[in-house]
């Protein structure tokens, strides 16, 4: 997180907002007011189940909040400009940022959101299976559908993932997906739309989770709206089996070394 919070501030970002659980929010600011005071605002916004629901009963035993689009509901009054959305615990890289940037200043409307979008054989683990939403694409690199493949793994020379129906072949240099998405402030009246309808469909079932490429499915085939899928040349890193953990620590200590990033980032 520390390493995308750099990387939005000199690709041109000027607020981070901060979704977190409200239990350990002194402790969270307590690390980060300290290190960010005088180099960007911060906000922060707490997501609970009950917020933003319709008028429906829900089951007494859902204890755990409605997922990533719900997530983004949640920062609704923290954020009235053009904004992006990136996970906490992934490392997107400097080339994303400063693409996100350029495209919610010059790009982003009501009507045109984006994805960046990575190379699939570059979100890879060497330890184990991957599930990634693989983006279906038009000529014009806009979005057509998201597809969430489980079980990806590269074979030999090929990538697969594995379904009820066996293997399939993935091109190396399809684009996912990695929740790296930039939105305009009018989509949150449109997403507490969605979710409302979400939550009557599916509130009895305590494990739904209300995902962000619901939004964009609905934006494209429901709204007629337009989701560009940006390119990036960035190595996205993450943490998807514990025995990741060493070589994607050595991953970013050779950016450090290359002169990527400075060896504290913000003394």
């Amino acid at each position: 997180m520390d390493y995308s919070i750099y990387d939005a501030i000199r690709a041109g970002f000027g607020k981070i907002v901060f979704v977190i659980r409200e239990d350990f929010a002194e402790n969270f600011k307590a690390i980060f007011e300290p290190k960010l005071k005088g180099k960007i605002e911060t906000d922060y916004v707490y997501q609970v189940k009950d917020a933003f629901l319709p008028d429906v009963e829900i089951p007494a035993d859902r204890t755990k909040p409605w997922g990533t689009a719900h997530a983004v509901l949640c920062a609704k009054d923290a954020i009235k400009e053009p904004f992006a959305v990136i996970n906490a615990d992934d490392f997107y890289g400097k080339d994303s940022f400063e693409k996100a940037a350029a495209f919610l200043i010059h790009e982003c409307t009501e009507s045109t959101y984006s994805i960046i979008g990575y190379e699939l054989a570059k979100t890879l683990s060497e330890n184990g299976t991957v599930s990634r939403g693989v983006c279906e694409v038009d000529k014009n690199f806009n979005l057509i559908s998201i597809k969430e493949r489980t079980k990806i793994y590269q074979e030999g020379d090929t990538i697969v993932y594995e379904d009820n129906d066996g293997k399939h072949e993935v091109p190396f240099n399809s684009s996912v997906s990695m929740n790296f998405w930039c939105f305009p402030p009018t989509m949150f009246d449109a997403t507490e739309k969605l979710f409302h309808e979400f939550v009557k469909a599916n509130y009895q079932d305590i494990k739904s989770e209300f995902f962000i490429p619901l939004l964009g499915d609905d934006f494209v085939q429901n709204q007629g709206g337009t989701i560009k899928v940006i390119p990036t040349s960035a190595q996205w890193f993450g943490v998807t089996y514990k025995e990741d953990a060493p070589s994607v620590k050595a991953s970013v200590e050779k950016l450090v070394a290359d002169g990527e990033y400075p060896t504290s980032l913000w003394a």
